[in-house]
């Protein structure tokens, strides 16, 4: 929509408030913080849940992989003639073999439960980013040492160098009974992944030696697999479920972490739907604002149309007065979103401090500290939103305001 210079400074005069037009010029300023809070509010959520799955699926990925094929039975022979498949299959990155049991882990009289993790050394490598304590290098073959999550080590009050007693439930048979299979080991490093069930839980150590613990023979439980691409995972691993049929069964990261993600999947949905309306509420009143405008320079207007303006000029007038301050609305809500985003962590702890609340428990909420990801096309698919409401609302007072009949209003001047 282009203004004329004339169409242009009518549309900046009743922009600025005049004597008597006080209370017009509060709503459209009402209305333009309004839409600024609704877009800020729908950048902050829409970025800190996308930041939240983002988060949530590099850390879930960076230690399980894209996909498993968990076999049947738990028990996987002959494994590494699956392991040449699953590493011959074109968009896979990379596969190893993998054993996971529950288990329980006893120090110092304090019981917890844990996943015992046997891993490739390679893959017990990659864990040195996440490293907080010791060194994973000592995590060797033989060792004699595991590395466990921050979280274990702190219920367990156990650091590096102590040693922790493993409980296998599945050990000797006895005349008395089954006697629990028991192997201490000494804790090589603590890591802190960063997800808190995953810290919480986790003990890992070398295949052969958690082979060893588990008296399982040379089985494995399933083979993690990392793909080029973690959305397209099930089309790219597709062509290898017929090759182990009655053997395994491929689960992607999606199906592992199923009620996770959906749960996200809505509450995302959710919040933009609810946000929205703020939005909406708001863009109602530049509506409202716009409306008494109209009344108020109905003479102006008259006069106007008397001078030979158009009505198209009229209507063009009072839509660009709507659109300004949608634009300048949404302008200011993407700049207070932006900041809000910067600064997110320390207004977090400024609110915990104040409240002397946790608002961000990792317990609940699996991440430490409140994740952001903003997506350039979610942003500009919410500016757009905000400055078509803007648009379309003004469309009802402005043809109002093209339609006044200079006749009537001056009839009796």
């Amino acid at each position: 929509m282009i203004l004329s210079p004339f169409e242009w400074t009518m549309a900046r005069r009743y922009l600025l408030p005049g004597r008597g037009e006080a209370f017009i010029a509060l709503v459209a300023g009402l209305s333009l913080v309004a839409v600024a809070l609704g877009v800020a509010a729908l950048v902050i959520v829409m970025s800190v849940m996308n930041g939240f799955r983002a988060e949530l699926l590099d850390k879930i990925v960076g230690l399980n992989g894209h996909a498993i094929i968990q076999a049947y039975g738990g028990r996987l022979d002959n494994w590494q003639d699956v392991l040449a498949r699953a590493r011959a299959t074109p968009g896979v990155v990379r596969a190893s073999p993998l054993i996971e049991q529950p288990l329980l882990v006893t120090y110092n009289g304090r019981v917890a439960a844990i996943q015992l993790r046997g891993q490739t050394s390679d893959d017990i490598a990659r864990l040195a980013p996440k490293v907080t304590e010791g060194r994973i290098a000592d995590i060797a073959q033989g060792a004699n040492a595991v590395a466990i999550g921050a979280r274990l080590a702190e219920n367990l009050g156990a650091r590096v160098g102590d040693t922790i007693t493993v409980i296998n439930p599945v050990g000797r048979s006895t005349p008395f009974g089954t006697v629990p299979r028991q192997v201490a080991y000494r804790i090589g490093a603590v890591f802190e992944v960063g997800v808190y069930d995953y810290d919480n839980a986790f003990v890992i150590m070398p295949i052969p030696d958690a082979q060893t613990l588990l008296m399982s023979g040379d089985t494995i439980g399933m083979i993690e697999v990392t793909t080029i691409d973690p959305d397209r995972v099930q089309a790219i691993l597709a062509p290898l479920q017929p090759q182990l049929q009655g053997r395994a069964k491929i689960y992607d990261w999606g199906e592992i972490n199923a009620q996770l993600f959906q749960a996200l999947a809505v509450e995302r949905v959710a919040m933009f739907t609810v946000l929205s309306i703020i939005v909406l509420v708001a863009v109602f009143n530049i509506l409202s604002s716009l409306i008494m405008l109209v009344r108020a320079k109905t003479r102006d207007i008259a006069i106007l149309r008397t001078m030979g303006a158009s009505r198209r000029s009229i209507m063009r007038i009072f839509m660009a007065i709507g659109v300004v301050i949608g634009l300048a609305g949404t302008a200011t809500g993407l700049a207070l979103g932006f900041v809000f985003l910067f600064f997110r962590q320390s207004v977090v702890n400024a609110v915990q401090f104040v409240t002397g609340q946790n608002l961000w428990d990792p317990k609940i909420r699996f991440l430490t500290e409140l994740p952001s990801r903003s997506d350039p096309w979610e942003i500009a698919g919410i500016a757009a939103m905000a400055l078509g409401l803007s648009f379309v609302f003004t469309l009802f007072p402005a043809m109002k305001a093209a339609k006044t009949d200079p006749v009537q209003v001056l009839r009796y001047e």
